[in-house]
């Protein structure tokens, strides 16, 4: 069976600049593709998209060229990049038409968990996703449980873009599931525009979670969006940090056990090949 990592990040601390790695230590070295695609072939990973690191403003073109490098070896996992954006930035429009000229981008994202509240709010920024539309390309939103409410107020804005909602809303797992993540995630699940991308989350449970820890968050996922609309993602390195990749990749197996051929298909690959156009 295909299996699509649609949230693979790679860190080489030589070839572009990360500043937010300044202050987190435990992700300060270097995660090359190579080393990441010897576990992912074991654990049947078949494809990936990089997505971007939150590299400084003025390398995302940089990070580009990167992916589009990575894409170019021979036998490569790696099939295209979700890139980094800034729609809140009037250069945004010459921006979009270069990036998608690359060949190389199948998405965008803007790490909005970092910035302040109200800049998806911005009217600059609205206007420049809803250019999204027209292209067919989608906008992964990255945002906390806390600013989920923004995340509807984004989505309801942009009817016509395609979304995706990162890490499964990025619930603090270890904490136990709160009624306000709970029902943050049906309120997205009703616009039809919107996807959910369950990548990495044992990042976000305590050091010694068990698979019982994810299930209900995975469950009320799936559940409330349906196999149509959920894809799967690692987000390592991150994941790393409360296990391995192939730890999650069998939690998630684990986790899906239940459902048909056709449930697990979608979720592993045919869902992600639709969203970002893998097969076109």
């Amino acid at each position: 069976m295909r299996m699509i990592d649609t949230h693979l990040h790679t860190i080489e601390l030589t070839a572009l600049p990360y500043p937010w790695l300044a202050d987190f230590a435990p992700l300060r070295k270097d995660f090359p593709a190579a080393a990441y695609e010897a576990e992912a072939r074991r654990c049947g990973v078949t494809d990936a998209l990089h997505m971007e690191v939150d590299v400084r403003a003025d390398a995302i073109q940089a990070e580009t060229d990167y992916v589009a490098k990575l894409v170019e070896r021979p036998g490569s996992l790696v099939r295209g990049a979700i890139s980094a954006c800034r729609p809140e930035s009037d250069d945004f429009p010459p921006f979009l038409e270069h990036a998608l000229a690359s060949g190389v981008v199948h998405g965008f994202r803007r790490v909005l968990h970092t910035q302040p509240d109200d800049l998806s709010e911005n009217a600059t920024f609205r206007a420049n996703l809803d250019r999204l539309a027209a292209t067919g390309t989608p906008f992964d939103i990255c945002m906390t449980p806390a600013q989920l409410a923004k995340a509807v107020a984004l989505v309801d804005a942009c009817p016509l873009v395609t979304f995706v909602v990162d890490h499964c809303g990025i619930p603090a797992i270890k904490d136990g599931m709160t009624q306000s993540w709970r029902d943050d995630i049906a309120a997205l699940a009703e616009r039809p525009h919107v996807n959910l991308k369950i990548s990495g989350i044992v990042a976000y449970a305590s050091e010694s979670w068990r698979l019982d820890d994810l299930r209900p968050f995975v469950e009320h996922g799936i559940g409330r969006f349906g196999w149509d609309r959920v894809v799967w993602g690692s987000d390592w390195p991150v994941c790393t940090l409360n296990g391995s990749l192939s730890t999650w990749v069998a939690a998630t197996h684990a986790l899906i056990t239940g459902a048909s051929v056709e449930e697990r298909e979608k979720f592993l690959s045919r869902n992600a090949s639709r969203i970002w156009g893998l097969d076109r």
